[in-house]
């Protein structure tokens, strides 16, 4: 049965714009600056504008199939439809993305502590990293336990307010930048910005999420498609800024050695200490929003595939809010455990990659059901050779450079779907008993 929200609860366009923003800004700069240079060099924003160009064409699947099956299984949905004889193809994606999320809301926590704990000078104390990662996360759990209206206030708050400081940081940083730095502009090559792009990609997840809120939309065919390509563009458009201006103002190994809090870094020589300050809040504010919106899309997910038995029953389960909290609590410790077992690189290679394999299997459907979507055929090709060809980007490289990161990236999709198969068969025996 459907929840049904009044108008009172429903969202508009700048709480799903807030959303879209939210979980791509979160994680993004500030966990992969470090990572695109140390792939890319001076040809990082370029690798930063490739990814717009995916991401848009990925977001065009999404738009179509959302507005063709409005539901809160998103993905999990519109494989579900496009393969319906074959129930375990969209199972396991489902629980793919799902693990997808759980990685990414690792990704966003890890990056809080981090600043956090740079702000605070305790940046060498693991365990301080790892307390304030645990806060946010238990945090923004009580947050969403509240509900749609509370989740979407809180989003445009933090959402905005770091938009706001990112921006004015751009602008004083564009001032700063030495031009001279981009010279070479391909200085690592040209196939290393497309890698660095590959990695990169997790960057943009987080606009999928919007798909998730559907239901709880207010005019969804006028604000579904704005939501999804207005937040790629302005994510896009504030990722290759900021890049430029770390990019112009530092050197590549000041970039690189900054890890994971590179961009306060970069903001200490423009502004001074203030700078520094300045982002770090943004940053705690950017991954605070991600986790948000991903909690709010995810736990809905699952609420919905647990519905259709796809997942355990209780998932399905809601509060007087209309919450799911059982699944909300679900991913909250999963998530817990990825955040202080997990490293850096290895979450944002595994985020990347599933996101990208997942919105292969959304563009096969799109294609597979563009009778009913209205796709256009030569559009949804294209972003569906783009998403391949990244995919099979990160593979290679991985394969040739860290073999180790392969095994254990496909040691998590193995015992995922096994996990699913074991489950749906032990299901189908307890039915027929």
């Amino acid at each position: 049965m459907k929840l049904h929200r009044t108008v009172e609860e429903k969202l508009r366009l700048k709480e799903l714009i807030a959303i879209g923003v939210g979980g791509m800004i979160g994680g993004g700069i500030f966990s992969v600056l470090g990572i695109s240079v140390s792939f890319a060099g001076n040809g990082a924003p370029l690798s930063f504008l490739i990814d717009v160009l995916i991401a848009l064409t990925a977001g065009y699947h999404y738009v179509k199939l959302a507005l063709t099956f409005r539901d809160d299984g998103a993905s999990y949905t519109f494989l579900r439809r496009a393969f319906p004889q074959k129930p375990w193809i969209a199972g396991v994606e489902g629980w793919m993305v799902i693990t997808g999320y759980i990685g990414t809301l690792a990704l966003y926590a890890f990056t809080f502590g981090a600043y956090c704990a740079n702000l605070l000078s305790l940046e060498d104390v693991s365990f301080v990293r790892a307390g304030l990662s645990v806060l946010i996360l238990a945090l923004l759990f009580y947050i969403n336990l509240r509900g749609v209206r509370t989740s979407g206030i809180t989003e445009d708050f933090i959402v905005y307010g770091k938009i706001f400081i990112l921006a004015l940081f751009a602008v004083v940083g564009f001032a700063e930048v030495d031009w001279h730095r981009f010279s070479p502009p391909a200085n690592k090559g040209v196939v290393p910005i497309f890698l660095g792009s590959a990695v990169i990609f997790v960057a943009y997840e987080g606009f999928q999420l919007i798909t998730n809120a559907v239901l709880e939309t207010q005019e969804p065919d006028k604000d579904i498609p704005r939501g999804i390509y207005g937040s790629i563009l302005i994510t896009g458009a504030i990722y290759i800024a900021l890049c430029i201006v770390a990019v112009g103002t530092l050197s590549y190994r000041e970039i690189v050695s900054a890890k994971e809090y590179a961009l306060a870094e970069v903001a200490q020589p423009i502004l001074g200490n203030s700078g520094r300050f300045l982002v770090g809040i943004a940053a705690m504010m950017a991954t605070s929003s991600a986790i948000n919106s991903t909690l709010f899309g995810a736990c809905r997910m699952m609420a919905e595939m647990a519905q259709e038995g796809m997942m355990p029953r209780i998932f399905s389960r809601r509060n007087k809010k209309g919450v799911p909290h059982v699944a909300l609590i679900a991913l909250t410790l999963f998530s817990l455990l990825f955040t202080a077992f997990g490293t850096l690189n290895v979450i944002a290679e595994f985020s990347s990659l599933t996101f990208l394999l997942v919105s292969i299997g959304v563009s096969i459907a799109n294609i597979k059901l563009r009778s009913l979507t209205g796709a256009n055929i030569n559009l949804a090709i294209t972003g569906l050779v783009l998403m391949a060809i990244t995919s099979l980007t990160i593979v290679i490289y991985l394969l040739l450079k860290a073999p180790e990161e392969v095994l254990a990236i496909a040691g998590i999709y193995i015992a995922v779907a096994l996990s699913f198969l074991l489950y749906r068969r032990s299901t189908t025996l307890s039915n027929r008993l």
